[in-house]
């Protein structure tokens, strides 16, 4: 890539945006952002109990603010929420300020092993059927990344991320 530009991996709970985003950042030399992390540290209080004591509104919205907030940085891997990239204002934060969206797409029955094993901090999972229809109406949203990676999620973050790298060299400008 030629200048660095600001690059926001999206995708389902459980795809590996933090581990990998980091692995990203550590492998371009450039600052990692957790977005859910941001908004705990904000909000002062994890985020499965900012659902729980003040409402998934609540929660949009300082995601919206704080999506805000590091769309204006250069040079920055931002690993997103879930939802993040499923409402069109975040999608023209993240496009509008010349960032590149990764979605990291991996199998279902791969998301659905990862959630069954560490679910414990995930407010948008109540159980298997219940996942299952959210990922599916959030698929097309992610498929709306400038750039998608597949995985198979048998790589470690250190592979993915060179995959991520790797896409991104390849990638055309994002729109």
């Amino acid at each position: 890539m030629d200048q660095m530009r600001s690059i926001f991996l999206v995708g389902f709970m459980g795809a590996g945006k933090s581990s990998i985003g980091a692995a990203v950042a550590d492998r371009l030399g450039s600052r990692f952002v957790d977005l859910d992390q941001e908004i705990s540290r904000r909000l002062g209080a994890p985020i499965a109990n900012v659902f729980a004591d003040r409402g998934e509104a609540t929660f949009r919205a300082a995601e919206s603010d704080e999506l805000a907030r590091v769309a204006g940085l250069a040079d920055v891997v931002v690993a997103t929420g879930g939802g993040a990239f499923c409402e069109p204002a975040n999608r023209e934060l993240i496009h509008g300020s010349g960032g590149i969206s990764v979605f990291l797409d991996l199998p279902w029955a791969m998301l659905l092993q990862r959630l069954a094993s560490d679910n414990s901090d995930r407010p948008m999972y109540d159980d298997s059927d219940q996942a299952r229809r959210l990922f599916e109406e959030r698929l097309p949203e992610y498929r709306r990344a400038t750039v998608r990676v597949q995985l198979d999620g048998s790589e470690s973050p250190a592979e993915a991320a060179e995959r991520v790298v790797d896409a991104l060299q390849e990638a055309p400008c994002a729109t």
